[in-house]
């Protein structure tokens, strides 16, 4: 198992350069640059140009761009061509109001799609199925942002409180329990619109792999030999049918950057993919290189974690 992990983090690694590289490569070379986010700015000279061009080293070869761009990420020295800010700072904060957005979408995914999925499968063309799998068509049907402000609308409109940005503006002189209550109650709405088509999609897979695992020659074996149905259905047939979904668990994490742009872009919320959104519209490149670094980082960690949960889930996988 450890020299599995070894060599994989090492190949990993590698990848990880090679990745990071083309990505930076391909950001200079699309059109426009961060000087010219404004040509028409009256305030903005040539020589202003100039010096924005050489400060940032944008006259210099794309290898040799990139060498400053990990030279002063690893060093922590990275800035942002929009504000000169540091360019870690940033990203961490949006990445702390990321983090319960993503983990409680996570979450109301995974403990609604999977009972959803198993209960349609075993009662399979029953009242239970058929709703569950119209509801799951029409929420993949409708588009997400619509139903954001639909979402927005009535809530607004029938309770009277507000669900946009993080926090109710006003509240930073409020008790600790009051502002803690705006922080939740704000964290729901966007997270559950989140959660909603990961909800619709992820539940069909897992009936369509539930009724494809039932229909197996061990499964109808273990029926004939007198076993307890919940025995039959959990105890054989639901471990086999949730090993494929060992493998899209390790993608969860690159969700963290870009899972839910519309989303934050909807209800103002400050995270890592509204954050890369503004990024793009300005052309702020150590922002989108270090975002889509951090991105290949996450992948390719997340796909670490799904093959050796797999190994460790079936034994019948043997790790070379």
């Amino acid at each position: 198992m450890w020299n599995f992990i070894v060599r994989n983090v090492a190949q990993r690694l590698i990848l990880l350069v090679i990745v990071s590289f083309l990505a930076h490569s391909f950001i200079h070379l699309a059109p426009g640059e961060p000087s010219e986010v404004d040509p028409m700015n009256p305030r903005m000279k040539p020589e202003d140009i100039a010096k924005i061009r050489a400060a940032f080293h944008l006259d210099d070869p794309l290898y040799v761009q990139y060498a400053y761009w990990i030279r002063d990420l690893a060093s922590g020295e990275l800035k942002s061509f929009k504000d000169s800010q540091p360019v870690l700072p940033k990203i961490w904060d949006r990445f702390l109001n990321s983090l319960p957005l993503f983990i409680l979408a996570t979450i109301l995914v995974w403990t609604w799609a999977f009972p959803a999925g198993i209960y349609g499968a075993v009662f399979r063309g029953g009242l239970y199925d058929r709703l569950t799998v119209f509801s799951s068509y029409a929420l993949i049907s409708v588009p997400g942002f619509f139903l954001s402000f639909l979402a927005i609308l009535w809530v607004v409109g029938w309770l009277g409180v507000p669900v946009i940005s993080i926090k109710t503006f006003g509240m930073e002189h409020a008790q600790p329990a009051y502002q803690m209550m705006d922080r939740i109650w704000h964290l729901v709405i966007p997270s559950v619109m989140t959660a909603i088509g990961g909800i619709a999609v992820l539940s069909r897979y897992v009936r369509s792999q539930m009724l494809e695992v039932l229909s197996q020659d061990y499964v109808r074996t273990a029926r004939a030999k007198g076993l307890q149905e919940d025995t039959v259905i959990y105890g054989h047939a639901l471990g086999n049918a949730l090993l494929p979904f060992v493998t899209m668990f390790g993608l969860l994490l690159p969700g963290l950057i870009g899972g839910s742009v519309i989303f934050e872009q909807i209800f103002a919320w400050p995270g890592l993919g509204r954050l890369a959104y503004e990024a793009i519209l300005s052309r702020d490149f150590p922002i989108i290189m270090t975002l889509n670094f951090i991105a290949a980082v996450l992948t390719l960690l997340g796909t670490l974690i799904s093959d050796i949960l797999y190994a460790v889930v079936d034994p019948r996988i043997r790790l070379h």
